[in-house]
C-alpha cells in the first residue's frame, strides 16, 4: 500500500501513513491529540485543520490522505489540558483497624480511582489512619475516540476495540500511580487495595466486559456487580498480590460513582428527603425519602461543553468560567488569566443566570423582543 508523508505545523511533527487514513488519524501518529467531541464521526465540526499552502480548512476526521500534506493545526482545535477539580473537604474515617502483621504494616496503602468519561483522579490513602496522601487527575485519555460514553460504547464493539480501550485506562492509573508514589515517598509495592469507581460504561471497560448492550435500548448492563480481581490480572503496578475492588452499579446509565456518593454521605440514614446530584459528563441524581431510594441519569457533560455549542469548551485554559453582573457592567472569570476564546459548562450556567437576572430571558429559556430590553441592557 502507498504511504504518503504529512507534516503538522507549528509543531513542525512529520510521519508516514497509508493511503486512505483520515488526517485525524496521522494527527494520532504524530502525539497530537485533536479535539474530537464526537468520537470522529465529523458532527461536531471541533477537528478543523488547514491545508497549506492553499488555505483550505477541512475536518480532520473526515479528510482522507491520498498525497503528500503540510497541515497547520489552529489553537482551537488542539485539546488542552483540563482544569480538574481534585480538592475536596477531607472527612473524617471511623476506621476499624484489623490485626496488621508487620509484613502487612509495609503495605497498607490503598488507592481510590474515580474514572470519568472526561477525566480520571486517584487519592492515595494510608489505610492504617484513614489520612489522603495524595491526589493526582488527568484527562481521560480515551478521550479521543469521543467525548461520550455513547462513543466509546460504539467503539468498544470488538474485543480488540474493548482490549484498547481497555489498555489505555489501565497505562493512566498506572501513570497516576507512579506519581502520587512520588508525592508520598513511597513505592508502588506497598499498595495492597484499589477501589475504582465510574459510570457504568468506564466500569465495564475498566473490568473489559462487553458494553454492547449499554448501548442499546433498554440500555441494560452486561453486569451490576462490584468485583474484587487481582492487580497483577489488570495490569496494574501495585503489589501484585494486591486487591482491586469495582463498586457495584446501580443501572446502565448509573453507575458505582453515584453509589459511593450515596455512601459517603450515608444517604439511607438522612432524617428528611434528600437531594443528591453529581454533575459530570454523566449528570446522575439520587433521591432519597423516609422509605425509598431513586436514581437517575442523563448527559450533562457534552451538553454543557462543547459538543453542540459552537463556542463550548471543557474547562481548559481560555474557557470562560464565571460570568458575573456586577453593577452596570458583566464581569467574566477565565481559566489561566487569559484571552477568552471559548466557554465552559460553568460559565454557561453562569451566563443563563445573568440574562435571565437581566431579562433578556424568562424562565423557558425564550429571549425577550428587542423592544421589552430597551433601557434595559445596551
Amino acid at each position: 500500500m502507498k504511504h504518503y508523508k504529512v507534516t503538522f505545523q507549528p509543531d513542525e511533527r512529520q510521519i508516514s501513513i497509508h493511503a486512505g487514513a483520515t488526517v485525524l488519524e496521522a494527527a494520532g501518529l504524530a502525539g497530537i491529540v485533536l479535539n474530537t467531541v464526537c468520537g470522529g464521526k465529523g458532527t461536531c465540526g471541533k477537528c478543523k485543520v488547514i491545508l497549506e499552502p492553499t488555505g483550505q480548512e477541512i475536518q480532520a476526521c473526515q479528510y482522507q490522505i491520498e498525497k503528500d500534506l503540510v497541515i497547520t493545526i489552529p489553537t482551537t482545535s488542539r485539546l488542552f489540558e483540563q482544569k480538574i477539580l481534585t480538592d475536596a473537604l477531607e472527612a473524617k474515617l471511623d476506621l476499624k483497624p484489623a490485626e496488621v502483621t508487620a509484613e502487612k504494616a509495609k503495605a497498607n496503602f490503598g488507592l481510590a480511582v474515580d474514572i470519568g468519561t472526561t477525566t480520571v483522579v486517584a487519592k492515595l490513602m494510608d489505610l492504617a489512619d484513614g489520612r489522603c496522601l495524595a491526589t493526582e487527575g488527568t484527562i481521560n485519555p480515551q478521550i479521543k475516540f469521543g467525548d461520550d460514553v455513547i462513543s466509546r460504547i460504539n467503539y468498544a464493539q470488538t474485543e480488540d476495540k474493548l482490549a484498547e480501550l481497555q489498555k489505555i485506562i489501565i497505562d493512566c492509573i498506572n501513570e497516576l500511580i507512579a506519581k502520587v508514589c512520588e508525592t508520598a515517598n513511597i513505592i508502588a509495592r506497598q499498595i495492597s487495595h484499589i477501589c475504582v469507581v465510574g459510570n457504568t460504561t468506564m466500569n465495564h471497560i475498566f473490568l473489559k466486559l462487553p458494553v454492547g448492550t449499554l448501548g442499546q435500548a433498554p440500555y441494560k448492563a452486561h453486569s451490576l456487580e462490584a468485583y474484587d480481581v487481582s492487580a497483577e490480572s489488570l495490569g496494574l503496578n501495585i503489589n501484585p498480590n494486591g486487591n482491586v475492588h469495582t463498586v457495584e452499579n446501580i443501572a446502565g446509565f448509573v453507575g458505582s460513582d453515584i453509589t459511593a456518593a450515596a455512601l459517603a454521605v450515608d444517604i439511607d440514614s438522612a432524617g428528611e428527603t434528600t437531594l443528591l446530584v453529581d454533575i459530570g459528563t454523566n449528570g446522575e441524581i439520587v433521591l432519597a425519602t423516609d422509605s425509598e431510594i431513586y436514581a437517575v441519569s442523563c448527559a450533562a457533560g457534552p451538553a454543557f461543553e462543547g459538543a453542540r455549542i459552537s463556542c463550548g469548551s471543557r474547562a481548559m485554559a481560555g474557557a470562560i468560567e464565571a460570568v458575573v453582573l456586577n453593577g452596570s457592567d458583566i464581569d467574566i472569570d477565565v481559566i489561566g488569566n487569559s484571552v477568552p476564546h471559548s466557554i465552559c459548562g460553568s460559565g454557561l450556567v453562569d451566563a443563563i443566570a445573568v440574562l435571565l437576572d437581566l431579562g433578556v430571558i424568562d424562565a423557558t429559556g425564550r429571549f425577550a423582543k428587542k423592544e421589552e430590553l430597551k433601557d434595559k441592557v445596551t
